[in-house]
């Protein structure tokens, strides 16, 4: 194997193309030929390391007027052309529609695909046309990676037989932060400004542990989804009058720094794939409360009670508990902290590359 073509739609700021990025810089690095092939550039995106050429394949201008059916037909056939073209060793997918296209694509191509599912099946891979598209574009499937075990269940057997489950790659920024001398009387969560991450729940929640401790306050970083979130956290902050202790800090580009100091981090999804935000508070040591949603990512990279407190999705009274029992005892939060940090020894970036990169040379050999 010595060439790799990665597809999704865009390398715009997100869980998938995070990945994705770093994998297509390792395998340059590591002397192999990539490419990533997108659909459209977005505004504001992940850079990639100069040896990994980026090829548009998605619409042109002329094709934006056609009706959606048609359009779906062009997608698929500007990236068979580039297979054809450039006769890579592996195709790559990343995501829903990244997969079909895939799949579709490299039919009658000899050329074996590897895909990736990165988000909950449930609700997501449930669609009419799913139903059509996975009996028929399945079968061709040489390999799949998954994220967590609760997502490769919701597949047929033959695909959970012939896939791996590997862990997403942390950020080196994250990893060797020192342990802060002393822990401010903070609570963070980082994560855009999105529907199903369930922020109302949390300021909510925090209304409560702050009546009980009130020099404790609260930031969440995080960009806004334009989902009308941001709109509906601003309001609740007005109603609980807590514009002194509730804080919206917007995206930041330096959470190593903004969150290794904070009392602790709060996870409260109502589901996720496997959340990049959560292994970063793991990688920086601090105490966590997190929801174990489905499909499983908090509970695939930390244990209850061992690195962190797990607790059911939308149960607020259950998050209060576990805030206040952070803030209370503060033994407990430094060693579940310092517990968290080797997640580092199995998502480190070298680690993960050398599981995808065997992988890959397995079902390419």
């Amino acid at each position: 194997m010595h060439k790799i073509i990665f597809h999704l739609n865009c390398l715009e700021q997100g869980g998938a193309e995070r990945v994705v990025t770093n994998l297509a810089n390792q395998f340059a690095a590591n002397g192999y030929e990539v490419i990533i092939a997108t659909e459209w550039f977005g505004e504001n995106e992940f850079e990639t390391d100069e040896r990994v050429r980026r090829i548009h394949v998605g619409l042109t201008k002329e094709d934006e007027h056609r009706n959606r059916i048609v359009q779906f037909l062009l997608r698929v056939k500007y990236l068979r052309r580039l297979l054809k073209q450039e006769r890579p060793d592996i195709l790559v997918p990343f995501a829903r529609r990244a997969i079909y296209r895939g799949l579709m694509a490299a039919l009658f191509v000899k050329v074996p695909v590897l895909i990736s599912i990165r988000t909950d099946p449930v609700g997501h891979y449930e669609e009419w046309s799913d139903k059509i598209q996975i009996p028929l574009l399945f079968p061709r499937v040489n390999g799949c990676v998954f994220q967590t075990q609760g997502a490769r269940e919701f597949f047929a057997p033959r695909l959970q037989t012939n896939s791996r489950i590997i862990l997403n790659p942390l950020n080196p920024k994250y990893i060797g932060v020192p342990v802060p001398a002393k822990r401010t009387k903070t609570v963070v969560q980082s994560g855009r400004l999105v529907d199903f991450k369930n922020q109302p729940m949390l300021l909510r929640a925090f209304a409560k542990v702050h009546a009980k401790h009130p020099d404790y306050d609260l930031k969440i970083y995080g960009g806004d989804s334009f989902d009308g979130t941001r709109e509906i956290l601003e309001n609740l902050i007005e109603e609980l009058q807590a514009q002194d202790y509730i804080h919206l800090m917007g995206a930041s580009n330096s959470l190593e720094k903004d969150l290794a100091d904070a009392a602790l981090f709060a996870f409260t999804s109502d589901w996720e794939g496997l959340p990049n935000a959560l292994m970063e508070a793991m990688a920086l040591g601090l105490p966590i409360v997190a929801t174990d949603c489905p499909c499983g990512g908090p509970r695939t990279i930390m244990t209850d009670e061992v690195d962190g407190l797990l607790i059911p999705i939308k149960d607020e009274k259950a998050l209060i508990d576990g805030m206040n029992r952070l803030i209370e005892e503060p033994e407990l939060a430094q060693k579940l902290g310092m517990e968290a940090r080797k997640i580092a020894d199995r998502a480190n970036a070298e680690t993960i590359y050398e599981q995808w990169r065997a992988y890959m040379e397995e079902l390419c050999g």
